[in-house]
């Protein structure tokens, strides 16, 4: 890529942690650990098993009883937590950590992983379903990543990301850059600039999440927004007072402040 995303700017309007995002990110460091424990035949063993295969998946191939784990249509799932090496972990860890928080928060949490892994669901049928003999099998959160990609450029378009582009750091709009990446993954794919990425999964996951995102989004929450919504903080209505009469006694002010943590 030309560019490595180093941060954004937009803020947390409606949620107080990306609890999703930080479990999805943490779930895919522990499987790699865990992978990292196995000898080279036992990870290739467990890419086959939990991977997405898709000559199994449409019923052009089958795993012998040995590694015939599960259906194939729950490995549409598992391949979204498995890693192929160090960096490729850490390429999908980062961009989920830079984009994924701001979408979560403009879903909800639930809405949110259940976004996220439909997103990984469709790059891997989509791709399965071009390359139908293939027998190897599709691993990593890319797919699923490349979603959430596709629903951040129509949430906040606008909003500045951090990135270095050769060693030199700049602060440009989120649709500029994804369109970039966007791009790329065409050039990439036509050039086969690199045969063990799944550059069909990308493409078709950002074109799932884009598709996506105005039905998980919550309510109100606005597409093309030109800047984050200003924090609100809630006050309770105030009645004009009058003096208080003989006898009475002035009750103290109960003013509390609630509203949403950005």
């Amino acid at each position: 890529m030309p560019f490595l995303p180093l941060g954004d700017e937009s803020k947390h309007q409606r949620i107080d942690f990306a609890w999703v995002t930080w479990s999805l990110i943490g779930l895919c460091f522990f499987v790699f650990v865990y992978q990292q424990g196995l000898t080279a035949q036992e990870e290739r063993d467990l890419a086959y098993r939990l991977g997405s295969i898709p000559a199994v998946l449409f019923g052009k191939a089958a795993l012998g009883p040995y590694l015939d784990a599960l259906p194939a249509p729950l490995t549409l799932f598992t391949y979204q937590f498995l890693h192929g090496n160090w960096d490729h972990l850490l390429g999908n860890m980062l961009f989920l950590w830079i984009f994924g928080d701001n979408v979560e928060d403009a879903m909800g949490h639930r809405r949110f992983l259940a976004f996220y892994l439909l997103c990984g669901v469709l790059s891997a049928v989509v791709y399965g379903a071009m390359e139908m003999d293939s027998a190897i099998p599709l691993i990593g959160a890319s797919g699923a990543i490349s979603g959430v990609l596709g629903a951040y450029v129509l949430l906040h378009p606008f909003a500045r990301i951090i990135v270095l582009v050769v060693l030199l750091p700049l602060k440009l709009p989120a649709w500029i850059l994804l369109l970039v990446w966007f791009g790329f993954q065409f050039v990439a794919l036509g050039t086969m600039e690199d045969e063990s990425v799944a550059w069909t999964a990308h493409i078709a996951g950002f074109i799932a999440g884009a598709a996506l995102v105005p039905l998980f989004r919550m309510a109100g929450v606005p597409l093309f927004a030109r800047q984050a919504p200003p924090r609100i903080v809630a006050l309770p209505g105030r009645r004009r007072r009058r003096a208080p009469s003989a006898g009475q006694e002035r009750s103290p002010s109960q003013d509390r402040r609630s509203g949403p943590w950005g």
